[in-house]
């Protein structure tokens, strides 16, 4: 549907949010747009996207199908902008607020969606004046009303033949589990079921995705080369055909703002395997959106935007303008070193590709449900990214046989389709790890020959103790360790087992209980059944050790996987000796002929121990400041052929390296402060 012939996103961008409320005056009355374009041009900006509609519901220029901010001090906000973009050359897509507006909430009370739970989305049960007044929450709208839905189009129209944008960003598309009027009568139509949650969000999909492909279908029809994104804070792992109204992809995650610093590698090599270009939305705040006067260190957003940069993504900070229009200098001189590394690096970053050993296939494209990644695959790929084996996260309608191995995290069901292909993979030399209850067909017994037998029930203690053999991994210990969740019941029939479920002497109850916490393992007791098998390039874990690890993070969990690992796929396309806190990436550029090694160390600490969310929730946060040098950094990385050259893409400096015996090129950076990029050229 969008025309291809886009021209790349660019990589240095800012989001700059302007929600302004009626009840402040002078809006935009101190806007300079020579400040604001000089400010951009020092922080390394080449591309900002700015508003034509907030949540607010007001517009920044002079609309005829909106209304403009009743208190603007300058009539076209908007259009001042675009032309002092334009002349400096910074793009400037639009920004338009879809289903929270609240002007239009007032205007058009109709419109408003009616969750099934009764619930506010910003409503705070834990502030001490809940019950006492009215909440100040934003009114989400549904767009299952052909009004609502020609009015944003009718704007979004508006904003393109009035602006030379390269292109719309659409925020706020919401599953808001509706059941108002229209949708109650939709569902009953499709036959849905109401009263079913699952019925409930296919509902919410379907209306959402009828709004993306009439307002897609006409703009890309009247502005065939315009960019056009729908925003909703996740990229949900749901197939190609899901973006197949976009132009490309923007990832939200704000690592301090509640998605934490796990979710962005995920959603990024995810991203990475639809052909689409894409970005990645990290801000400026210390905490999240709508933050005024917050301030994220500059260390911070170097390490953020090198992430970015070396899972092969665009890179986005967001802001926040003050209502009086004024750009704030100190949050641009927070971005600015941040991005003048990204343009210095960005001639080894054009058309640069993963080099991706194994693959996740994603427990949240087969269990669709939850606002953000699913546990099994955060855990599966913070695994992968301390043990530094470089991965890609896919859905069902991926290429498995491009992968040395597969990861089947905790929940994949297999059907008859998925087991054929599984089947194909593996006689074509592929490697599987599978864990609790993936790989288990329609008829409760394992699709595919993992060389064990599914028993009827599964472990009857929680916790339950693991022992495990030293051809496992070295640091198994020679004691039995616990582990905290569920397991299934498994036994032997030609698999190789390499470690055992033994129970404890009781599960803890006012029955009996021993200690603080749970009972010991009961060292005369007989194993239960098989925690960690191998049969045929099949490995079988019997916990769900990917969810586990992430809510535990126990490293002899991580451990149990290093050893499968290195069992199943020997001789690893990249070994660093970074420590588990920092990352590494491979890339490769086919058209320039090389290879570019990546490594980061900017481990987030715990620093906010109570930090409130919008909806009420309090949660931890993780930050970073002022990270220090580490070194030397040893790696070795397996390349088709032997380097012409190996140098420092920040310095332009040579490195030494040297090939080994088994072929793998290895290197020494003498020192890393936050990010190194080596190039390997002619490989």
């Amino acid at each position: 549907m969008p025309n291809t012939t886009n021209k790349p996103l660019r990589y240095r961008q800012i989001h700059l949010d302007f929600h302004t409320s009626e009840h402040i005056p002078g809006i935009g009355a101190d806007f300079d747009p020579d400040t604001f374009v000089s400010t951009l041009k020092a922080a390394h900006v080449d591309s900002i996207t700015i508003f034509a509609k907030c949540h607010h519901g007001w517009s920044y220029y002079p609309t005829k199908v909106g209304k403009p901010h009743p208190r603007l001090a300058r009539p076209d906000l908007l259009g001042d902008m675009v032309k002092a973009l334009s002349a400096a050359d910074i793009e400037s897509p639009i920004y338009i607020s879809v289903q929270w507006d609240e002007l239009t909430a007032r205007e058009h009370p109709e419109w408003r969606a009616m969750t099934a739970s009764n619930q506010y989305h910003h409503d705070r049960p834990d502030d001490p004046s809940a019950g006492k007044q009215l909440s100040p929450a934003w009114h989400t709208l549904c767009l299952n009303h052909a009004g609502l839905r020609k009015y944003i189009l009718d704007q979004a129209r508006e904003v393109a033949q009035s602006y030379p944008t390269q292109g719309l960003f659409f925020d706020i598309i919401l599953t808001p589990d509706c059941v108002c009027p229209a949708c109650i009568e939709r569902m009953q139509c499709e036959g849905l079921d109401p009263e079913n949650p699952a019925d409930r969000l296919k509902n919410d999909e379907a209306v959402n995705e009828q709004f993306r492909r009439e307002t897609s279908e006409a703009l890309f029809r009247e502005f065939p080369n315009l960019r056009v994104f729908y925003n909703c804070g996740h990229i949900h792992k749901q197939g190609p055909k899901r973006f197949s109204t976009y132009s490309h992809l923007e990832l939200e995650s704000l690592p301090t703002g509640g998605w934490g610093y796990d979710h962005f590698p995920s959603s990024a090599r995810y991203a990475a395997t639809l052909g689409m270009d894409f970005l990645a939305h990290t801000g400026k705040f210390h905490t999240s959106w709508g933050e005024f006067g917050g301030f994220k260190h500059p260390d911070a957003l170097e390490y953020e935007c090198a992430q970015m940069i070396a899972l092969g993504s665009k890179c986005l900070v967001g802001d926040q303008l003050h209502p009086n229009g004024a750009i704030n200098p100190d949050t641009y001189a927070s971005i600015a070193p941040a991005y003048r590394r990204v343009e210095k690096l960005e001639p080894f970053l054009h058309g640069a590709k993963q080099v991706s050993e194994i693959a996740i296939l994603s427990a949240e494209h087969m269990n669709p449900k939850g606002a953000r990644n699913h546990p099994s695959d955060d855990g599966a790929a913070q695994m992968l990214q301390e043990l530094k084996r470089p991965f890609d996260v896919l859905d069902s309608s991926a290429r498995f046989e491009e992968y040395r191995l597969l990861i089947l995290p905790d929940e994949i069901p297999v059907d008859a389709a998925l087991a054929s292909r599984l089947k194909a993979y593996l006689a074509s030399g592929g490697k599987i790890i599978a864990s609790w209850h993936s790989g288990i067909g329609d008829d409760g017994a394992f699709a595919i020959d993992f060389g064990i037998e599914r028993q009827p029930t599964p472990i009857a203690f929680k916790p339950s103790y693991v022992k495990a053999v030293k051809d496992l991994d070295l640091s198994m210990p020679e004691t039995a360790f616990v582990f905290y969740d569920d397991a299934e019941t498994v036994r032997p029939i030609g698999a190789t087992v390499l470690a055992g479920i033994y129970p404890s002497y009781f599960n803890r109850s006012y029955k009996h209980f021993c200690s603080h916490q749970h009972a010991p393992d009961d060292t005369a007791a007989d194993m239960l059944g098989a925690a960690v098998t191998e049969h045929g390039g099949i490995a079988y874990i019997a916990y769900p050790i990917f969810r586990l690890y992430r809510a535990i993070g126990q490293p002899l969990y991580k451990y149990v996987v290093r050893g499968l690992l290195d069992r199943l796929v020997p001789d690893p396309a990249m070994v660093t000796d970074l420590p588990s806190s920092g990352r590494a990436t491979l890339t490769r550029q086919i058209g320039h002929n090389r290879h570019i090694l990546h490594l980061l160390y900017g481990p987030p600490q715990i620093r906010g121990k109570d930090v409130r969310g919008d909806d009420g929730s309090r949660r931890v946060m993780e930050m970073i400041e002022d990270i220090p040098s580490i070194g030397p950094v040893n790696a070795s990385v397996r390349l088709p052929a032997k380097p012409k050259r190996v140098f420092d893409a920040m310095t332009g400096e040579d490195l030494a390296w040297e090939a080994g015996a088994d072929g793998a090129i290895s290197i020494t950076v003498p020192r890393l402060r936050i990010h190194s990029a080596v190039v390997f050229e002619g490989a």
